[in-house]
């Protein structure tokens, strides 16, 4: 079976015709599969397949994710359509799909960019083998991710766990190679030509429309180019404004960056040569991302719910339903923290430090798995991805990499007083509180009950006390940790 890994020039292959599948790289530009197809093809053909195996999976039927990666395929297909050509759009099980779909163009060889979630790799492997046994070719190439596997390891030759060294050898080692854009447009006139076919809607694959459009998230490859413009103008302030929610102070692409309709080359590209303390902070962010990336590579056993660190696998959470529950709906008591959740629940998506507040309550505050809440957001976020958002949840729950250490607990008083001084992000979402003042939003369980009366608030009936205390659940935190090390000792 001729499967190639690397990312080496393929200009010792020629092929009379190929075709290149699109999953988590919804753009025309800058893409390893495309251009390495294009420049070793006479033709090529592009497909993008509505995989089932997936979507059967997702329960609720109006998600955004879906509506999001539609509007990308649709942008995406416009854009080859101009060029003559046209993306091939199909719904059904993947891995039968594209051998078939292979045989019936009479392809020399399939081109894709790797994904790293096992389940993806076993597909990969199973499309792979299928094509072998039609002598037909399977290529793929590195592409959502600056590094990959084993290209960043310690001296020891050994994968980080630990993020600041992983950091400073990636910077070492990043230079202009690695960022280097993929020419796709030269080779474009390869493009095989094509009558334009259809789009099949989202309704025919059983889903529904959301309520994307009206969050003014720009979809497809020109929406991430208009969110980046715009970033680009305020990435010096980064550092500073990436903390409040109430600011616009982060980029917004993480989504486009999950279904690839923008290239992390160039936007790593952008933040290395601007060299300012934000663009540095941006940076450090999308080397997170990889470090993730890398740790799932290395520990495939936290995609089978494990915690990375073995010592914490058996935290003895008491899992109470009812306040799962209160979390969930945005109904803790704790603004901040009702306002982080009800922010996911409307628009799938949550501001950075709001999740590590929301995750560290829940698995802190309540003692409830962080398996719970890592399943909850997979639910619910928009720019979901496993590597980041479990290891963003072991992170907080202390049982991961380079995690918070497990006596480090928020406060969600103190974060919300440092984080929303002003309770404006909180007036949006929690608006039972909106005619609080700003000192009292913090904790509206201690307004007088005259003054609540008079701004027209009753804690306990429109809006919820403390379903815990934190003094309280914290010290039982910190025992139900320590007993843990105990053991371990």
């Amino acid at each position: 079976m001729r499967m190639t890994h690397s990312n080496s020039s393929h200009s010792e292959l020629s092929y009379s015709k190929s075709l290149v599948w699109f999953r988590r790289d919804l753009r025309d530009f800058d893409h390893a599969a495309l251009y390495h197809a294009l420049k070793s093809s006479q033709q090529v053909f592009c497909v993008f397949v509505f995989d089932t195996e997936i979507l059967d999976l997702l329960v609720n039927k109006a998600d955004r994710r879906v509506e999001f990666i539609w509007e990308s395929v649709k942008v995406l297909k416009v854009a080859f359509q101009k060029n003559g050509g046209d993306l091939i759009v199909k719904h059904g099980i993947a891995r039968e799909i594209i051998p078939q779909l292979a045989a019936e163009l009479a392809v020399n060889a399939v081109f894709t960019n790797r994904d790293y979630e096992p389940s993806a790799v076993n597909r990969d492997h199973d499309v792979a083998a299928a094509l072998a046994k039609k002598d037909i070719d399977f290529h793929h190439f590195k592409d959502q991710v600056i590094f990959e596997k084993d290209e960043v390891l310690s001296l020891s030759n050994k994968p980080y766990s630990v993020f600041s060294p992983y950091r400073n050898a990636v910077l070492k080692k990043l230079d202009d190679f690695y960022l280097k854009p993929y020419p796709v447009d030269t080779y474009s006139q390869n493009l095989a030509k094509q009558s334009a076919s259809e789009l099949i809607s989202l309704e025919a694959m059983g889903f529904k429309r959301t309520n994307l459009s009206e969050m003014r998230l720009p979809t497809g490859m020109n929406g991430g180019a208009e969110l980046f413009k715009d970033f680009e103008n305020r990435m010096l302030n980064y550092k500073e404004a990436r903390n409040f929610p109430a600011v616009k102070g982060v980029s917004y692409l993480s989504v486009h960056l999950r279904f690839g309709t923008v290239s992390i080359r160039h936007l790593a590209r952008i933040a290395k040569n601007m060299g300012n303390a934000g663009a540095d902070s941006w940076l450090n962010e999308l080397i997170w991302r990889d470090f993730y990336f890398q740790i799932l590579y290395h520990n495939p056993q936290v995609s089978l719910g494990k915690s990375f660190k073995a010592d914490f696998e058996n935290l003895a959470f008491t899992n109470d339903e009812r306040l799962f529950k209160a979390w969930c709906e945005g109904m803790t008591g704790y603004p901040l923290v009702d306002a982080a959740m009800r922010q996911i629940n409307s628009t799938g998506f949550m501001h950075n430090r709001l999740r590590m507040l929301a995750a560290s309550f829940l698995v802190k505050d309540l003692l409830i798995d962080w398996r719970w809440g890592e399943q909850y957001f997979a639910e619910h976020l928009i720019d979901y991805d496993f590597s980041a958002n479990n290891g963003g949840w072991q992170w907080a729950a202390s049982t991961g990499c380079d995690a918070q250490p497990w006596f480090r607990i928020f406060n969600p008083i103190t974060q919300s007083e440092k984080f929303d001084a002003s309770g404006k992000f909180i007036r949006k979402y929690v608006t039972e509180l909106s005619q609080c003042s700003d000192k009292e939003i913090h904790a509206p369980w201690l307004i007088p009950p005259i003054r609540q009366q008079s701004i027209g608030l009753v804690i306990g009936k429109n809006y919820p006390a403390p379903i815990v205390d934190h003094a309280t659940q914290r010290s039982l935190a910190l025992s139900l940790y320590k007993s843990c090390q105990h053991n371990k000792d």
